[in-house]
C-alpha cells in the first residue's frame, strides 16, 4: 500500500474518496480489527503515507521518528509519513477543525466552550478552543469522570456559548440520537458536530431549529484530508481547494427528498430529477409495499391509516441514513414529525407545488374529492413550509420544473 487510512473499522469511510478527488493517487482502506495487527503493520512501514483513524492515533506515536510540537502535545497522530524509512508524525485533525470554525466565523475568543466527549477528538478540539482565546472550555461524558461533567450537569450551565461534539452520538447507523436538550443554554451561539455522517446530526437539527449557526464535521473532514494531503505530496495546495472539493462531493453524496399533495407529481418529478443528479430513485411508497407485502390502498383498507403511518416511518428512517438517493414521499409522511427530521439528514427537502384543482387522485386513499383535498391541504400547508428547504412550481412542463429543482438542490450547497 502506497497511500490509505488505518483504523479498527472502515466501513464507511469517505477518505478514500476525497483523496483521490483532490490528488489523484490511489487511496486504500486498510482495516486492522485488531491491536496485534495495527502493531505489525506499524513495523512493517511497508507504505509512503496514511492516515490513522480510532483507535490508533495514540498506538502509531512510538513508531513515529518524529512527531510534530502540536500533535505530540495533543497526544494524537492521524497522519504518518515514510521518508526514506523514518516516519514523521502530524495532526491534520486541529488544523481541519481550526478550518472549519474560521470559515463560518466562530469566534473562541473569550466564549465559554462545552465539548462533548473525552477521546482524541476532544483534546484536537480543546486545544482549538485554548489557542484560539476560549474564556473556559467545559468537557462532559456519560461518565463525568476525570474532571468532566455529566451531560445533565452540563445543561446546568446557561453561560456556554459553544458546543462542540467530539463522540459518535448521532452518527451512522444510530442516527437521531443526541446528548442535550438545547432549551438549557439562552447563551448558545454556534454548534459544531464533529461527525459526518449524516450531515445533520440530530444535534445540528435541534441547534437550526432554535436558529443557532449549525456546522457539519463533514467539512472538517475535508480539510483534514487536503492538510494531510499536503504531508503526502509535499506540496502546498490552495486553501480554496478544501471548499471545492467539499461542495463537490457533499454534492454528489447527498440525497434530495421530495414532498407535497397527493397527485402533485412527486413520482414523476423525482424520477427525473434523480436521473439528472445522478441519483438512485426510490419510491417511500414502493418501499413501503415490498416492506408490507400489501398495496398501499390495502393497508389503508384493512389496517387503518395508522399502521400505514408506521410501516411509512419505518421506511423513512431506513432510506433516510442511506445517500446518492432521490427520494419520492408519501402525501402525508410530513404528519409525522421524525419523518421531516429523518429527510433532512443527509440532503434538502423540495416542496412540490400544485394547485388542488389539478391534482390526481386515482388510487389515493385519502383523495376523496375535491373538498377533502382543499380541507387536506390548509391541514398541511404549514408542515409541508417547515419541512421544506425550497418549494418547485409544478404547473408547467415537466422538463421545466425539474430544471426548477435541480436549481433550488444546487442552491442549498451555495449557503
Amino acid at each position: 500500500m502506497e497511500y490509505g487510512l488505518i483504523g479498527a473499522k472502515l466501513g464507511h469511510s469517505y477518505s478514500k474518496i476525497i483523496h483521490e478527488a483532490v490528488c489523484g493517487y490511489s487511496y486504500e482502506l486498510h482495516p486492522l480489527p485488531t491491536e496485534e495487527e495495527a502493531h505489525a503493520f506499524m513495523q512493517a512501514k511497508a507504505f509512503k503515507a496514511i492516515n490513522v483513524t480510532i483507535p490508533y492515533k495514540k498506538l502509531v506515536i512510538p513508531y513515529c521518528d518524529e512527531v510534530e510540537p502540536r500533535a505530540a502535545a495533543i497526544g494524537a497522530v492521524n497522519t504518518v509519513v515514510n521518508r526514506d524509512g523514518k516516519l514523521y508524525g502530524y495532526n491534520t485533525d486541529y488544523t481541519g477543525f481550526a478550518y472549519l470554525a474560521r470559515c463560518h466565523g466562530v469566534k473562541f475568543a473569550g466564549a465559554v466552550v462545552l465539548v462533548l466527549g473525552t477521546g482524541g477528538t476532544h483534546n484536537t478540539v480543546t486545544a482549538v478552543c485554548q489557542d484560539a482565546g476560549a474564556k473556559q472550555v467545559l468537557t462532559a461524558s456519560r461518565t463525568g469522570k476525570d474532571g468532566a461533567l455529566t451531560y445533565e450537569k452540563a445543561q446546568q450551565h446557561p453561560e456556554i456559548n459553544i458546543i462542540i461534539n467530539t463522540t459518535p452520538a448521532g452518527m451512522y447507523p444510530n442516527n437521531g440520537s443526541c446528548l442535550l436538550d438545547l432549551h438549557a443554554f439562552p447563551k448558545l451561539e454556534a454548534v459544531l458536530d464533529c461527525v459526518y455522517n449524516p450531515f445533520r446530526t440530530e444535534l445540528l437539527l435541534r441547534a437550526e431549529e432554535l436558529g443557532v449557526p449549525a456546522y457539519c464535521g463533514f467539512e472538517m473532514l475535508v480539510a483534514q484530508a487536503v492538510y494531510a494531503a499536503e504531508h503526502f505530496t509535499g506540496q502546498k495546495l490552495p486553501e480554496a481547494v478544501i471548499a471545492d472539493t467539499h461542495r463537490k462531493l457533499k454534492r454528489d453524496l447527498s440525497n434530495v427528498a421530495i414532498i407535497g399533495m397527493p397527485g402533485c407529481g412527486k413520482s414523476t418529478i423525482g424520477r427525473a430529477l434523480a436521473k439528472t443528479l445522478g441519483k438512485t430513485y426510490v419510491d417511500l411508497d414502493e418501499v413501503i409495499e415490498k416492506n408490507t407485502g400489501m398495496p398501499i390502498p390495502d393497508i389503508f383498507a384493512r389496517e387503518g391509516e395508522a399502521s400505514f403511518r408506521k410501516y411509512e416511518s419505518q421506511a423513512v428512517a431506513e432510506i433516510s441514513k442511506q445517500t446518492r438517493q432521490g427520494i419520492a414521499c408519501g402525501g402525508g409522511g410530513i404528519k409525522t414529525p421524525g419523518n421531516a427530521r429523518a429527510l433532512r439528514q443527509n440532503g434538502p427537502v423540495l416542496w412540490v407545488q400544485r394547485p388542488v384543482e389539478r391534482l390526481a387522485t386515482g388510487g389515493r386513499p385519502l383523495s376523496t374529492g375535491l373538498d377533502a383535498l382543499r380541507k387536506m391541504e390548509a391541514e398541511r400547508m404549514p408542515l409541508y413550509r417547515a419541512a421544506s428547504d425550497a418549494a418547485v412550481d409544478n404547473t408547467g412542463r415537466l422538463e421545466n420544473t425539474v430544471e426548477t429543482a435541480v436549481q433550488a438542490f444546487e442552491t442549498t450547497f451555495d449557503a
